[in-house]
């Protein structure tokens, strides 16, 4: 597969070969020593999109010799590696997972069935720790909390806002999503859940991440993302047709 460029402005490049079905979304900041990993465990047909968020450590090339199609996103951000991956995705589903292989994207396979079937429109992935130091304290605690406000503001009762999911593309797309930092996972729960979306959420392993984390890794970076999110759900939600404020 070639290597595609793109930038939140670039047009969606075209398909490398047939029609795919299902593409995958792998935000990337230095995971060189990860990728093997995860690009092993990339369901058959399912084509893998690395999206290179300025690795110093050779991530590219890495990815690139192990079959993934690389896009090159400059502006730094979760968020914005997120979304350079969405709208160069060209599949029917898209779904996202962490490049550092705490989460294995063949757990993926029964999210794109349950899309598919369309039994639901966005499917999360809720982890459950395997192995010491999987999920620091300051992260989990981080994650109840905005569980929490995310269940106040929306009524969904997820115990969960992780990075593992499936959707259909030309959905998520209509989302119009806007955040390019550590809130765009939560955005995207948020206007799904305004929109009316079937949320659904399963268990699946999280291991400890290889290298270091750029975000939950640290008080710090916990302290950042939980305030991004937060900020997230302080929009208001979308007046109802005929409903006057």
């Amino acid at each position: 597969m070639r290597a595609v460029t793109t930038s939140p402005s670039s047009p969606e490049p075209p398909p490398d070969g047939p029609a795919r079905t299902v593409d995958v979304v792998l935000p990337c900041l230095d995971e060189a020593a990860a990728l093997p990993w995860v690009l092993r465990r990339i369901p058959p047909g399912w084509r893998a999109l690395v999206v290179d968020n300025g690795s110093t450590d050779g991530s590219d090339r890495v990815a690139r010799e192990l079959g993934a199609t690389v896009v090159r996103e400059a502006r730094r951000g979760f968020g914005a590696a997120c979304h350079a991956g969405l709208t160069a995705a060209t599949a029917e589903i898209v779904c996202f997972c962490d490049c550092d292989a705490s989460l294995d994207p063949s757990d993926l396979v029964p999210f794109v069935d349950e899309i598919r079937s369309g039994a639901a429109d966005l499917v999360l992935g809720r982890r459950r720790p395997r192995g010491r130091g999987a999920w620091p304290a300051h992260a989990r605690a981080g994650n109840a909390a905005l569980s929490l406000l995310l269940r106040r503001r929306t009524g969904l009762r997820l115990r969960d806002l992780g990075p593992l999911r499936a959707a259909r593309r030309e959905e998520l797309l209509a989302l119009d999503l806007t955040d390019r930092r550590s809130g765009y996972p939560l955005e995207m729960v948020v206007r799904a859940a305004d929109a009316g979306w079937r949320i659904a959420e399963h268990d699946v392993p999280y291991t400890p991440r290889t290298g270091a984390s750029k975000v939950t890794g640290t008080w710090r970076g916990t302290y950042q993302a939980v305030r991004d999110m937060s900020r997230v759900l302080q929009e208001p939600p979308p007046a109802r047709e005929g409903v006057t404020p």
